[in-house]
């Protein structure tokens, strides 16, 4: 299959830029970067593309047992990378495409300049025995993922506002419905389950290449104590709170996490 074509790769900035790649998290699309690729695209060559089964992917390319576990995304991201040739890239992951970057990074680190974490969880659910907050029991993820399976457009409808904050700008929530909307119910099922019971914890310690996580200073979704966990974990890395609450700051505050990414990704690339 096309690579180029499963997931709707798109190239825009400086063709002899460093290599910025942005990976969307659930429910979204590469359109979610829209307010920080004019920044970045000014010195990077930025790579967007959709996850298999959101945006314009190729629906022919889904498979439910692929992408039942991250390291059917994480392969797309090394198969992409392959595909364009495109050498050492600063791999930004949003959400649950940070835990793809980190098991990419960890199979392939040669591909890597780095990575940046942006709201990253490697684990959702509580372990108390271990003393770790994940931000949800496991009632709260059983509950939410029977709500979301009984129905979908109305989970869409009352979580994406939850999910975005920012209740005073009431734009940004209706955005995120609207995208959670546009994906395939079956498929955002499957990505959803994928998503919130994935526990890659043990994963983080086989980070390798340099590493900036990027939290916001409120986020229902990532609390900070999950940002403090995976940059405790990650050897050498960076931690940075964003002055922007909600768990897309890209769409709630797009100056400041673009200049985070194209700061850090300015030094790993000289």
């Amino acid at each position: 299959m096309d690579v180029r074509a499963r997931n709707h790769v798109t190239v825009t900035g400086r063709a002899d830029g460093p290599v910025v790649m942005l990976a969307h998290g659930f429910g979204c699309d590469q359109n979610m970067w829209r307010l920080v690729v004019p920044t970045l695209e000014r010195d990077f060559r930025v790579v967007l593309f959709d996850h298999v089964g959101a945006g314009r992917s190729d629906p022919a390319a889904w498979d439910e047992r692929r992408y039942a576990e991250l390291d059917g995304y994480a392969e797309d991201v090394l198969q992409i990378c392959r595909e364009l040739a495109l050498g050492p890239v600063v791999f930004v992951g949003h959400s649950v495409s940070a835990m793809m970057g980190v098991l990419a990074a960890a199979r392939e680190p040669e591909r890597f300049a780095g990575l940046v974490l942006l709201t990253p969880s490697p684990c959702y659910i509580d372990d108390p025995a271990a003393g770790y907050r994940g931000g949800f029991s496991p009632g709260d993820i059983d509950e939410l993922l029977e709500s979301l399976e009984a129905n979908y457009l109305g989970w869409s409808a009352a979580m994406a506002p939850v999910i975005m904050g920012n209740p005073e700008r009431p734009e940004l929530g209706q955005e995120l419905t609207n995208s959670f909307c546009r994906t395939d119910p079956g498929m955002a099922r499957v990505f959803a389950r994928t998503t919130f019971l994935s526990d890659n914890r043990g994963d983080l310690d086989a980070v390798t290449v340099p590493t900036l996580v990027a939290q916001c200073s409120s986020d229902a979704i990532a609390p900070p104590e999950v940002g403090a966990f995976v940059h405790a974990r990650i050897g050498g890395s960076e931690l940075v709170t964003l002055p922007a609450t909600g768990h897309c700051p890209q769409l709630s505050a797009p100056e400041a996490t673009a200049a985070a990414i194209a700061s850090f990704a300015a030094g790993t690339t000289r």
